[in-house]
């Protein structure tokens, strides 16, 4: 089955999971599109079982605490950041809720948290204004950038590169291997005063890159060019809360929640918006994506909700 216009219009909620008292901060799919797990403010990580859509198992994270949660490539483990006592991210094995390894050195709060797609490499940003390069088998940093600002990060789907969002206004390009040469590409886009950037994001075909913001517009980049390609409005959010955008699968959608919880998909290419889903939140669409191998995606504010399509075109 394809992603068309029609079939992005058919989806409809299928299944809502009330398993938090707090918002869900972010979540995440696993390779396979088999599981998804999700952080919350309430101090608890929740793994759901997508193909028999109900969530597995809750975990408890309550003396750090759990923001940005990203699956590993190992089966059953996760990293993620902390948002009470310090900025340590944290290596878990789900399998017997014990910590594999600690990754200090951020001394702000971490804001990106990118997993390499290819290898056990993974870079974070802080608002410490730095963006740090691990590797899962070692607790020391692997390489470290100090910044004029506060960044945004994401590997390429290749995992040969990473872009950096810097203070709301340029996108860097480095090379993996010789990132500590500086960046082999800059683009500098116009300051918006309105909003800052809070995600960067690759389509799957490496051809895009999605900026969201804490306000009321997305933006799309020529990964290879930097120049926008569009800018997408008219979805709420009055009060500056951080909004995730994702790509579909097939980089041929862009799709973002809004606070009156409802979604937003438009067409990439022609930047045309194709479809505005009810999706009934009680609060802001905190967490959006796509399932990266089945024809379903999840969003989130306090609930988890599944959606499927409605039609098969």
């Amino acid at each position: 089955m394809k992603l068309t216009d029609n079939v992005l219009r058919s989806f409809r909620v299928a299944k809502v999971f009330r398993e938090n008292s707090d918002k869900i901060n972010c979540f995440d799919f696993c390779s396979n599109g088999e599981a998804i797990i999700s952080s919350s403010d309430d101090d608890s990580l929740v793994l759901y079982d997508c193909q028999e859509g109900k969530p597995k198992r809750t975990l408890y994270s309550k003396k750090y605490g759990v923001d940005l949660i990203r699956y590993t490539h190992a089966a059953n483990t996760v990293v993620y950041s902390s948002n009470k006592i310090d900025d340590t991210i944290r290596y878990l094995s789900l399998h017997d809720n014990k910590y594999i390894r600690y990754f200090p050195g951020h001394n702000k709060r971490v804001t990106s948290l990118s997993m390499s797609p290819v290898d056990d490499t993974f870079i974070s940003g802080s608002l410490d204004k730095t963006i740090r390069l691990w590797d899962l088998r070692s607790p020391n940093c692997q390489g470290l950038m100090h910044l004029q600002g506060k960044p945004v990060c994401s590997f390429d789907p290749e995992g040969l590169i990473f872009a950096a969002g810097i203070n709301s206004e340029m996108v860097k390009l480095y090379d993996l291997r010789s990132f500590d040469k500086g960046p082999f590409a800059t683009f500098k886009l116009q300051y918006d005063r309105t909003c800052e950037w809070t995600g960067l994001k690759f389509s799957n075909d490496g051809k895009l890159i999605l900026l969201s913001t804490n306000g009321g517009a997305l933006r799309i980049l020529d990964a290879f060019k930097g120049a926008v390609l569009h800018s997408f409005g008219g979805y709420n959010n009055s009060k500056g809360v951080t909004l995730e955008a994702s790509f579909t699968p097939d980089s041929q959608f862009v799709m973002i929640g809004s606070e009156d919880g409802k979604i937003h998909v438009w067409n990439a290419e022609s930047g045309m918006k194709v479809a505005l889903l009810d999706g009934k939140h009680t609060g802001p669409i905190t967490c959006l994506q796509f399932n990266p191998k089945f024809m379903t995606f999840a969003s989130a504010c306090s609930n988890m909700a599944f959606w499927l399509p409605t039609i098969d075109d």
